[in-house]
């Protein structure tokens, strides 16, 4: 049973393509000449019909010394076949000490050749293509060692190749042709596939770019499919299908948060008015802080669901008067509590920029954080400082250094 990495690394396409397209060309080429070598085989055909060296080689295994003529041949049944192939056979033996052994019409030509070509170890011997007769036969020249000694050997290119040194030969003949083609090929490709590749995926480059800028705040973005490859319309299809449920969601969510916060602000209040009318004490104490903190967390619900439906409300707002307000409504329960709540504020308007709710919820989460994670005495300073800065200090243990990040976190 195979398993498949969740995570495959991933891969160049360029490369990929160049690569595949190479080794199907490759492929190609090399069935192609399988086929024609397979054809002329078939039917009898080789490029390269006759052996040039196979009656030398025949006739060095046979060649003797005779006691009485010097040179001889030994019937072998590669010579008897040589013979029975060949009608036209010949050939001449000359050793080191000038003797000789022929067989066959030899040329005039090369009958007396041999004498002055004794330092020549190998030669093909013929004639000029345009200015000579076409039908004159070749020769070819080759000294050998023989039981009967070193002895030069001329003949004609004449002998039937063997079926394996046909194939071989035939087939390195097309290799030749066809490698030289193979490696053009091979060239062109790795030079045009990835300009093909690139022109081809500059539209979705364009589309990973749109995709990198869409956020959190940017709903109702979606990918564009102009001018990238049918093949990838449906992927960016399925992404923007995603993108809408996405905002479906959010909406769906968005609305369910705005219908709790506006349902829970009447129970809260009705909740608050209750515990107003019990018994002081500390159970009551703690009983309005929680109540504060629901009612509190009501409201940000609700700023946050303004905040994003309005976009930027800013206009000017008194640090100030946000401050003394913050302070009058919760003075009675941070009291209650244990603390003195103190507020040092100017006269004149300290003004800024911003949203004034949720500025005024802010302030109000920061008291109501110190009346209920304090240590119930001292006092709790509020401070507003030019040009606009409000701070809120306490005598409790403050915020531990590793969650203070957290302090900008909804909620």
């Amino acid at each position: 049973m195979s398993t498949i990495s969740a995570h495959d690394d991933p891969y160049c396409l360029r490369s990929r393509l160049s690569w595949r397209l190479l080794s199907l060309q490759a492929a190609l080429l090399l069935a192609l000449v399988a086929v024609v070598v397979g054809a002329l085989c078939a039917s009898g055909f080789v490029l390269a019909e006759r052996d040039e060296d196979r009656v030398i080689d025949v006739v060095q295994r046979a060649l003797t010394r005779d006691a009485e003529t010097g040179l001889a041949l030994r019937p072998t049944s590669e010579l008897k076949q040589l013979r029975s192939e060949t009608p036209d056979l010949w050939f001449l033996v000359r050793d080191r000490q000038g003797r000789s052994l022929r067989e066959g019409a030899v040329p005039a030509e090369f009958a007396a050749i041999g004498g002055g070509l004794d330092q020549i170890s190998q030669a093909r011997l013929g004639w000029q293509m345009l200015e000579d007769d076409p039908r004159k036969p070749a020769a070819r020249l080759k000294r050998v060692d023989t039981d009967a000694g070193n002895v030069q050997i001329i003949t004609a290119t004449q002998g039937r190749l063997a079926g394996t040194k046909a194939l071989v030969m035939t087939s390195l003949a097309f290799l030749g042709i066809a490698l030289p083609g193979l490696l053009l090929m091979g060239t062109a490709t790795f030079i045009a596939t990835p300009m093909i590749v690139q022109r081809a995926f500059r539209g979705l480059d364009t589309t990973a770019d749109e995709a990198r800028r869409i956020d959190i705040h940017q709903r109702g973005a979606r990918l564009s499919v102009e001018r990238i490859p049918l093949e990838v319309v449906p992927l960016v299809t399925a992404i923007n299908d995603a993108l809408a449920r996405l905002d479906q969601g959010y909406a769906r969510h968005k609305r369910f948060v705005a219908d709790a916060a506006h349902e829970l602000r009447t129970p809260i209040a009705i909740l608050h008015t209750r515990l107003e009318s019990l018994s002081p004490g500390p159970d009551k104490t703690r009983l309005l802080e929680d109540a504060a903190r629901l009612a509190t967390l009501a409201e940000q619900l609700l700023d946050i669901q303004r905040l994003d439906r309005c976009g930027h409300p800013f206009t000017n707002v008194n640090l100030a008067a946000v401050a003394q307000s913050v302070a009058a409504d919760l003075a009675p329960l941070a009291i209650a509590a244990g603390y003195e709540l103190a507020l040092d504020a100017p006269e004149t308007p300290v003004e800024t920029i911003g949203d004034a709710a949720a500025l005024e919820r802010a302030l109000t989460n920061l008291v109501q954080n110190a009346i209920q994670h304090g240590p119930r005495r001292g006092t709790i300073a509020i401070r507003v400082l030019k040009p606009a800065r409000i701070e809120v200090t306490d005598e409790g243990a403050g915020i531990p250094i590793d969650q203070r990040e957290q302090v900008f976190e909804p909620f």
